[in-house]
């Protein structure tokens, strides 16, 4: 397939580039095709064989390596990344028509008419409508965010009410808790689960009354953890997942991203136990637990010292 040649109307120093949408609808209709010839008879034996269970673990495993090309800035490797992700998509899109379910096209329409739906305040309430938008908002968010999202929330809602109204359409959730997806990271489905509840009225005031209560599940773990009952397993992960629920909402009250928190803590600890590898005398194991602290704290200073530093040179540049 013959796709138009990259064009750009900006200079080449310019840092934004504007996406063709000719060019990039020409390698989307070449990627379907890819699609389809993989899983169309005397395609590719791997591909054809593909069910939608067996290929979902791949759909997390892109999405995390996606997270993770951002994380690191990795700009160079992120279109790479989301490629791979993309190809999720067709491939799931690939197998429902092969079932009859639907098409990639299916797909694309839906979310287009989601995009207008969701945006009156972009598209205009007449196209909103058009699109299925049965709430009734306000479309003069006037450069609002937080307007925008108590619209966003209120058509979603409206959609799950009217869902009924399709017949292939599943009903509406019997808990408020429904909405909140298991398939999620434990922590942000504790986070959503909390936050859901908190609209119900059942929450915590405020972050002040989680700390007796994260020192609470603390002391039933160390009472659990402490017994002499042979099965107490169970009874200990029972209580471990109490205090995470806990300590996860202690962090929504305070504004803070607990998935994102324990992230940025897991890359904090792969740099101080890099800077320890690479400063130890001799290997981590052969090394007394003192001087295992010791490496410890120097690391921490060190990489304290080369932030402060690094977040400097960043202001001070123009």
């Amino acid at each position: 397939m013959d796709l138009p040649p990259a064009s750009s109307n900006a200079k080449d120093s310019a840092p934004v580039k504007v996406t063709d949408p000719a060019r990039a609808a020409a390698f989307f209709k070449e990627s379907v095709a890819i699609m389809a010839r993989l899983r169309a008879p005397g395609g590719c034996p791997w591909d054809r064989e593909q069910s939608f269970d067996s290929i979902r673990k791949y759909t997390l495993e892109e999405a995390y390596e996606v997270f993770d090309a951002i994380e690191r800035r990795d700009f160079a490797h992120l279109p790479e990344e989301l490629g791979d992700l993309l190809l999720q998509v067709l491939f799931y899109a690939e197998m429902a028509a092969n079932e009859g379910h639907f098409t990639i096209a299916d797909v694309l329409d839906a979310l287009n008419r989601k995009l207008v739906r969701r945006h009156p305040h972009v598209f205009g309430d007449e196209a909103s409508r058009a699109a299925g938008n049965k709430a009734r908002v306000d479309a003069n968010v006037e450069g609002s965010a937080a307007a925008v999202l108590r619209n966003w929330e209120e058509i979603k809602a409206a959609e799950a009410l009217n869902a009924g109204d399709a017949p292939s359409a599943q009903r509406p959730p019997a808990s408020r808790l429904d909405s909140v997806l298991r398939a999620l990271p434990a922590l942000t489905e504790a986070a959503k689960l909390g936050g859901k509840a908190q609209k119900s009225g059942f929450d915590w005031p405020s972050w002040r009354e989680l700390m007796p209560k994260v020192t609470e599940e603390t002391a039933e773990l160390k009472a659990e953890a402490e017994s002499d009952d042979t099965a107490r397993g169970p009874a200990i992960e029972a209580e471990l997942g109490d205090l995470l629920f806990t300590v996860v909402n202690l962090g929504r009250h305070l504004g803070v991203d607990a998935e994102m928190a324990l992230r940025n803590c897991n890359l904090r600890f792969r740099q101080r136990f890099r800077e320890m590898e690479r400063t130890a005398t001799g290997p981590l194991e052969e090394l007394s637990p003192t001087e295992l602290e010791a490496l410890w704290e120097q690391a921490k200073r060190k990489l304290a010292v080369d932030a402060t530093a690094s977040q400097a040179r960043k202001q001070a540049q123009p």
